[in-house]
């Protein structure tokens, strides 16, 4: 095992970004191949991670500690479990794939391969802390490299995209800020490990709290709701999701590959991470509404896709649709903690959990809040994969067509056959194909849904279906009907190699997940149980 792998596996992309922003500007083949090869040494240390870890322990393993700032308590502490661990491979694994898909980038491309080295350091660090302070930074730098990489190299409306991207972001993050010093002057520590235990979680190390509010636990709840806004906005939640269809369009490939498959993810793991464990009550008492935003978010996101005729704001809109089922998956989790579905306790809360399907004389199992958070973590990673092809699949036509408008697609099977073919096995991996991953992850959301919120649930179904048409759309505009007459006179060429190694990776990996899920499904229920069990 190497000493503090995760370190070194954190930090090691910086020293890539040192290196490429050393290289001259006109050696651009050697900063992108640089840079591809650079990028498979994290994801090298990610691997012998995995190996390394003893599926016979559960926790955090692999804990670095190092004294930071002790003026507040915070430490510098690093660690992960098998929540945090495949998030950290699928980082790795997904940077020199998008880095490969940016091969056509020609305007400062140095910058440009070396904002992708930050953006791996920022997103793996939040996936490592366990200091709230430390958490906080890594998640605030993750949008400091996305906003350029939209604003500078995105499509005709980057400002307005990259802007309205940072303001919602921040906006949302400030109130997270305000709670992490609240839980801190509370419980006097941010460490994650201290406030997870049974000595850390009564949160009474300081009443200085007290003194803002008549209620000495108001602040939980305020707390809670700063938590749940940054997170819902980031998985995103309907009404939450407006800004994401308009960075996903104005993005590069790359950098779309990187917001879907990577940055949505922190909003799913910050509930699973923080939200819950913290505040299990509190999320407990409010599971039913997020359960419905899901819902909406499920059904909406899918009739959006449906109605656009512009390639990537299908797939943007997908995402939605995608994510909405992580946001089922945690409020199934979050509703095994509910004790305010009692009439007696809360009349208002107990009229919604019934409006959600939620029966308030059940039995509460330890099954479903594991499944829930099962399904909610692997459709995480099926959605990272599925989300990076698709949007591959998008930059790769529109490098040839100059165009995204279905309208003006078709007939590209004629032309394109490698393309195709392609297309539509991501398209069924996005669809959740029996035989690929996102079948697995979708049919443990359904299963814990079903028991936790039946009506929502089945109305969620309706989702699917409409999941099912805009993929046949998708196929149907751009790979069926009579070839276009600008194709017929300047044909477009099939996927180069380079393409190909680019895009091959995801498949397998969906395919491979579909088939055996088991050895990514082991390490996530370990760590899963480990909290809701």
């Amino acid at each position: 095992m190497i000493p503090n792998i995760l370190s070194i596996l954190t930090f090691l992309p910086l020293i890539g970004m040192v290196l490429v922003l050393l290289t001259p500007e006109r050696s651009k083949n050697t900063i992108r191949w640089g840079s591809v090869l650079f990028s498979l040494l994290p994801l090298a240390l990610s691997i012998i991670a995995w190996a390394s870890y003893d599926m016979k322990q559960s926790g955090f393993q692999f804990v670095e500690k190092a004294v930071w700032f002790p003026q507040i308590n915070s430490i510098y502490q690093v660690g992960v479990d098998g929540i945090s661990l495949p998030l950290v491979v699928l980082t790795c694994f997904l940077t020199p794939l998008a880095m490969l898909m940016s091969f056509t980038v020609d305007k400062s491309v140095r910058v440009f391969f070396a904002l992708f080295f930050l953006l791996e350091t920022a997103t793996l660090g939040v996936f490592v802390s366990l200091d709230l302070i430390v958490f906080f930074m890594f998640y605030e730098l993750s949008l400091v490299p996305m906003y350029f990489l939209i604003s500078v190299w995105g499509g005709a409306n980057r400002k307005y995209a990259s802007f309205k991207f940072m303001l919602y972001t921040i906006a949302a993050s400030l109130g997270m800020l305000l709670a992490i010093q609240v839980l801190g002057l509370a419980s006097k520590s941010f460490d994650l490990m201290y406030l997870l235990s049974a000595a850390g979680r009564p949160f009474t190390g300081n009443n200085q709290v007290n003194i803002l509010f008549a209620d000495p636990s108001a602040w939980k709840g305020i707390a809670f709701w700063m938590f749940t806004l940054a997170f819902a906005l980031k998985i995103p939640v309907w009404p939450l999701h407006t800004w994401l269809p308009d960075a996903h369009t104005e993005a590069p490939t790359g950098g779309s590959m990187m917001l879907a498959g990577i940055l949505l993810k922190l909003g799913g793991y910050g509930f699973l991470r923080l939200v819950i464990p913290l505040f299990p009550e509190t999320a407990g008492q409010y599971a039913s509404i997020l359960a419905i935003l899901a819902m909406l978010s499920i059904v909406l996101g899918a009739f959006a896709a449906w109605g656009q005729n512009d390639f990537k704001k299908l797939v943007a809109y997908s995402s939605v649709n995608h994510m909405g089922w992580v946001a089922l998956g945690i409020a199934v989790t979050a509703s095994a903690f509910a004790t305010a579905v009692d009439p007696h306790a809360s009349s208002k809360l107990h009229d919604i959990a019934v409006f959600a399907g939620a029966d308030p004389h059940a039995v509460k199992d330890t099954l479903t809040p594991v499944l829930g958070a099962s399904g909610a973590m692997f459709q995480m990673i099926t959605h990272g994969l599925s989300s990076a092809a698709m949007f591959a699949m998008v930059g790769i036509v529109y490098e040839r067509a100059h165009t995204r408008d279905l309208t003006k697609l078709g007939g590209l099977w004629n032309i394109m056959p490698r393309y195709g073919a392609v297309l539509i096995f991501c398209a069924m991996g996005s669809l959740g194909l029996p035989g690929l991953a996102g079948f697995v992850s979708e049919f443990l959301l359904i299963r814990s849904g079903w028991v936790a919120f039946t009506g929502l649930t089945a109305l969620s179904l309706i989702g699917l279906l409409v999941t099912g048409i805009y993929i046949l759309k998708a196929l149907q505009k751009v790979l069926h009907g009579p070839l276009g007459h600008e194709w017929a006179h300047h044909p477009l060429s099939d996927m180069n190699w380079t393409e190909i190694i680019a895009v091959a990776p995801l498949m397998l990996a969906m395919l491979v997940l579909g088939i055996a899920p088991a050895f990514v499904m082991n390490l996530i229920n370990l760590g899963v149980s480990k909290l809701f069990g």
